[in-house]
């Protein structure tokens, strides 16, 4: 078997309305289907829930559920705010400038550009509190190349060290000096 696509990735949220407009105006989402039940359709238990599906480009789609009847939303206290995002790549660095100022005008905090050599990204939260990336693919068939030619190596040294292997450390060099 091999998977041909991710079908869709879901989160909660915590309003499905405010949600989709939000997704619609900072991302420019188009807002493709909802749905919603009494009962869970997998498991059968009785929690309404409304679910939400985003178009976030080339049949790639990120989805949200609703659940007024579940506890407050929390997050996993023991993984860093930065460790657990979804990262979407745009076209050029105009459009990361400018999403990050459209982001910036509208009080929303966001981190970067960050230059990670294969690419440049921003980092900020959407209303439900998961962090987001918008990336843009800076790097080159070398570069590329370079980074891939390690990959096992540094798995390796990795998994018996648990020590950061300096394999590809070229590509954050010029940041940890500056």
């Amino acid at each position: 078997m091999k998977i041909r696509q991710i079908h869709h990735v879901a989160y909660r949220c915590k309003d499905a309305k405010q949600t989709v407009q939000w997704y619609q105006k900072y991302l420019n989402m188009d807002f493709q289907l909802a749905f919603a039940e009494d009962h869970v359709p997998s498991t059968k238990a009785p929690d309404p829930y409304m679910h939400i599906f985003l178009d976030a480009g080339n049949g790639n789609v990120l989805a949200f559920f609703e659940l007024p009847n579940a506890p407050a939303m929390g997050r996993d206290t023991n993984t860093p705010d930065w460790v657990q995002h979804i990262a979407f790549e745009v076209e050029s660095l105009d459009v990361l400038d400018q999403v990050k100022a459209r982001l910036q005008a509208d009080g929303i905090a966001v981190v970067g550009p960050t230059d990670h050599t294969l690419f440049k990204s921003i980092y900020f939260f959407d209303p439900n509190g998961h962090r987001l990336e918008l990336a843009v693919d800076t790097s080159t068939p070398e570069l590329n190349a370079k980074a891939a030619a390690v990959k096992w190596e540094m798995l390796e040294e990795w998994s018996t060290t648990k020590r950061a292997p300096k394999h590809a450390a070229w590509m954050h060099a010029g940041e940890l000096q500056a």
